[in-house]
């Protein structure tokens, strides 16, 4: 359900859809980056004022965990079909397939709003780091256990560690969306892809 909150001007206040508003402010950080944003960029992008911003989602710190929130609802939806794949390798493939869906989408910014936002340097954004570093490591805690599961399904080879295995699959997740903010085109991600598939270790 959508929620609205009122937008200050002369006369009587209108309103405005805080969860477009949100939708709005999400792009400006996934294209700029936490620091790159400005707040004439989240108001001007989201068609509030300055104190509409304040009181519907505190500051720019707040609207940006919140953008964060819908980030991983919408946006990385795929990587929680990925962990009910029958196997390992189909784990991976749905995680990397779906990657290159989310960041060679035409209506969104490309690249990875996490990877983004956790190399930004600054005393501001230690927060929004910390935050960002969080969120990896309960996905990855949820992968590492979903090979683990695996490995006791034979599925895995018994030299295979469930950790290292996890931080191999995330290295080339998070190199997909570097290359892809870079300009890598979708054939470029896709052969990454193969590659990568070739290479997973098998029982």
């Amino acid at each position: 359900m959508e929620s609205t909150a009122p937008l200050p001007a002369k006369g009587r206040p209108r309103e405005f859809c805080v969860d477009e508003a949100l939708s709005k402010a999400l792009g400006v950080f996934w294209a700029k980056g936490y620091e790159g944003a400005s707040m004439a960029d989240l108001t001007d992008a989201m068609g509030i004022t300055k104190p509409s911003l304040y009181a519907a989602f505190g500051n720019k710190e707040a609207l940006f965990h919140k953008a964060l929130d819908l980030y991983e609802a919408e946006k990385l939806a795929y990587t929680r079909e990925a962990l009910k794949q029958p196997t390992a390798r189909g784990v991976a493939e749905h995680f990397m397939r779906g990657a290159i869906e989310a960041q060679t989408s035409t209506c969104d910014p490309k690249g990875c709003l996490g990877v983004i936002s956790a190399a930004a340097c600054g005393a501001e954004a230690e927060s929004i780091k910390a935050d960002v570093i969080a969120r990896r490591a309960s996905s990855q805690e949820a992968l590492i256990e979903r090979f683990r599961q695996a490995k006791r399904d034979g599925d895995l080879p018994d030299h295979v560690e469930p950790e290292s295995l996890t931080l191999y699959l995330y290295a080339i997740l998070q190199g997909m969306a570097v290359q892809s903010g870079s300009g890598a085109s979708r054939a470029e991600l896709e052969r990454v892809v193969e590659t990568s598939l070739m290479m997973w270790p098998t029982a």
